[in-house]
């Protein structure tokens, strides 16, 4: 099998191949999926190795003072046997991962082969295909818990056990220092608790990042910001807790926490940073200092790892294990959401590669996992639910010749036909306005009238077999989407449909079965944004992408009114499945690919979400979905971050693209228009589509993008019924 090892003399990394570790009684053989590195515990280690002798025994005092010792002791030729040697062998990386059981030792009885289990240990959860790992190491991973988030198990009890030793209780105030992989899960932990938290980090991204996921503020520490957050959220009286998950050689962290610290307050180690405690500080507050020990009650104690001594439960409340297992549950349950800290995911075999990048700082990461690439897949498929993405299987009818005028009817006409669509079409030349069709005959005579239809009918069946009508636009209920749709493709027609396009897999595959019955093809559905004049340049000056994306869009969706026919979710669906896919279709036409999979979480009592969509090469799209937020608040704002560069589009009324080095020596592009002119495709989307119709040329958006779409929409609901992601199984 192969692991990672590092030579701490020489500094070498590779992946080595080395014996299966036999499965001896009392733990588990585990085949590894996924593997997580710590971007501070093991990267320090890798910067040491690479050190001088002297940096490594200046970073050292500890094994400095036991070779003294040994010195001492044996007498300087041995001791430098000894060392040596010791240094110039290769030692394990690693020690949190999710893999599956292939073999179980004697005395096991709580797992069997083929289940999957989260693992911890610096000798037992190493980057390698295979680990054996004893009873109180491994805990089953909950139904329906994606691999690559259980996979964070180990870093996640650091964090708990981090949590617990400050004992937080509802309604305090607490400081984390430092947002690294750490810091941003004891935010989250803590905001679960019903805990209000500050952060601190110099870094803006991670400070941006530890607010989406629960933060009251972040901020510098150097600046005046985290002290402004901390005295307007206590009344100037300090923080309940700090916590310390910075690292480094700065004593900037202690200090800190003395200052913005209430009087008896507690301040708790989880990283490992300077502790020169400033005396005065501490002692004028008797500040009460705790150190938080790795995952646990039970680390390091040789019985309860190796041996599967348990401690009784009432003496112990939360060991190592019910740590490990208490924190899979809280992601499994969308407490706690991992998803947007990874980073990236790297195949096993390009380990050294990845390790060299992060060393180097081209690789700039929370978190990254290490995938082992066929285990991985046959974890992912145990554990996620799965939307099927159907594939468009259609022999095409013969292209129509180009025809002008082209004449249309529509199917409703509601307030969005009638304020954001026949507008623009009445103006429009080439474009005849055939037929409206109402289900009451006077809301049909009144769109007649006001936008001069030929005619005006109840009768949806005489428009459908009408040959002189070329396209037919669904702006119904979302619950009669699919079937109309349906209806007007089996009449031969070029349909243009508002979003959704279906409510149900079922609703889908009707709309497919009658692509492929009929041959036709010719649908749109209305995902305007990808249009907007104002999105369009912005993506145009982002110009290509060769890495990751990174996109955040902020959906201020606002209060419906009492009694709006969107609330009727037991027949027109929830708000997110009629909107979501404008939002989901947007970032896949920035990032230029079909998601494969969908997580979704919501806070119980209103319709807010946040949805992460992954996508084939490795980007991500958070998109959050508000119905909380005030009125004031912009409607839709979106970020994209590749490359050094950013996209920015403000409500579609400001867009910005920002260049980290530029040949031409221009740094930021922007482009603005006018609140009231606000844009956001409809008028070209609907030149577009007339323009497919009259000449017969392809539709604006590929059949298989409006479906994966689709798919993704209906995956969110899944989601937040499993509690998991979902994968998007695409159809072969």
């Amino acid at each position: 099998m192969k692991q990672v090892v590092q030579n701490y003399k020489s500094g070498e990394l590779a992946v080595l191949d080395v014996p299966v570790p036999g499965c001896k009684p009392g733990g588990v053989l585990v085949r590894s999926a996924f593997s997580l590195i710590s971007t501070g515990t093991e990267l320090m280690k890798v910067s040491e190795a690479g050190m001088s002798m002297l940096g490594k025994a200046r970073s050292r005092p500890d094994q400095v003072a036991k070779v003294m010792q040994s010195v001492a002791t044996n007498g300087v030729p041995a001791t430098y046997r000894k060392v040596m040697g010791k240094l110039d062998s290769y030692t394990p990386l690693g020690y949190s991962l999710c893999g599956v059981v292939e073999q179980v030792g004697a005395g096991i009885d709580d797992v069997k082969v083929g289940d999957l289990v989260a693992c911890a240990g610096n000798e037992h959860a190493l980057h390698a295909e295979l680990n054996w790992v004893p009873k109180n190491l491994y805990v089953p991973v909950p139904d329906g818990l994606a691999p690559q988030h259980a996979a964070f198990g180990t870093v996640g009890s650091i964090a708990m056990q981090g949590v617990r030793q400050g004992e937080p209780q509802l309604g305090e105030v607490a400081l984390v220092i430092g947002l690294g992989l750490i810091g941003q899960l004891v935010v989250q932990l803590l905001a679960a608790s019903g805990v209000r938290v500050v952060g601190a980090d110099p870094d803006p991204v991670r400070c941006e990042l530890a607010e989406r996921l629960g933060a009251a503020a972040c901020g510098d520490p150097a600046s005046a910001a985290v002290e402004s957050a901390v005295a307007e959220l206590t009344d100037g009286h300090g923080v309940d807790q700090v916590y310390l998950a910075a690292g480094g050689g700065s004593n900037q962290p202690v200090e800190l926490a003395a200052r913005l610290c209430r009087d008896r307050g507690r301040v708790v180690d989880i990283g490992k940073c300077r502790l020169d405690l400033p005396w005065n500080a501490y002692y004028e507050k008797e500040l009460d200092v705790r150190f938080s020990r790795s995952y646990g009650p039970g680390r390091y104690d040789p019985e309860y790892e190796l041996e599967g001594r348990d401690y009784p439960i009432g003496y112990v409340r939360w060991t190592e294990r019910r740590n490990l297992a208490c924190f899979l549950d809280l992601v499994a349950r969308g407490s706690v959401d991992v998803e947007p800290l990874v980073s990236h995911i790297a195949d096993f075999d390009d380990a050294v590669e990845t390790y060299q990048r992060l060393k180097d700082g081209e690789l700039k990461a929370v978190a990254v996992l290490f995938r082992y690439p066929e285990q991985a897949r046959e974890a992912e498929e145990a554990a996620a639910p799965a939307v099927a993405v159907p594939a468009v299987n259609v022999q095409r009818s013969p292209a129509r010749a180009a025809k002008t005028p082209v004449r249309l009817a529509f199917v409703g006409a509601g307030n969005y036909a009638t304020s954001m669509l026949l507008p623009h079409l009445t103006q429009r030349d080439g474009v005849e306005l055939s037929t409206v069709v109402t289900t009451t005959a006077l809301s049909a005579a009144n769109a007649q009238r006001k936008f001069g239809f030929a005619e005006a009918t109840t009768d949806l069946d005489a428009v459908l077999g009408d040959k002189s009508i070329d396209a037919v636009f669904v702006v119904t209920r979302h619950s009669s989407h699919a079937e109309l749709t349906r209806k007007a493709l089996l009449a031969g027609k070029t349909v243009f449909v508002e979003k959704p396009l279906a409510l149900t897999e079922d609703e889908l595959a009707g709309v497919l079965a009658a692509v492929e019955e009929s041959g036709n093809d010719r649908l749109q559905v209305g995902f305007n944004r990808r249009f907007a004049p104002l999105l369009q340049e912005a993506k145009q000056r982002f110009g290509a992408r060769t890495g990751p994306a990174n996109l955040r869009y902020l959906v201020n969706a606002g209060r419906l009114q009492h009694g709006s026919w969107y609330l009727q979710q037991g027949t027109e669906g929830s708000r997110f499945a009629g909107e979501g896919g404008h939002f989901i279709d947007t970032a896949s036409w920035l990032l230029e690919a079909d998601p494969v999979s969908v997580y979704a979480v919501a806070p119980s009592g209103n319709e807010d979400l946040q949805v992460v969509l992954r996508y084939p090469d490795g980007s991500t799209a958070t998109i959050s979905y508000v119905t909380t937020g005030p009125a004031s608040l912009p409607k839709e704002t979106l970020d994209l971050v590749a490359d050094g560069k950013a996209l920015r589009l403000d409500d579609f009324v400001r867009a910005s693209v920002y260049f980290e080095n530029s040949t031409a020596g221009r740094k930021r592009w922007v482009s603005s228009r006018l609140p009231k002119a606000r844009d956001k495709g409809q008028n070209a989307e609907l030149a577009a589509f007339v323009k497919a119709v009259r000449t017969g040329g392809p539709m604006p958006v590929p059949l298989q993008s409006l479906v994966a779409t689709t798919a993704a929409t209906l995956a969110v609901q899944a989601g937040l019924a499993g509690g998991a992601p979902v994968t998007l199984e695409q159809a072969r």
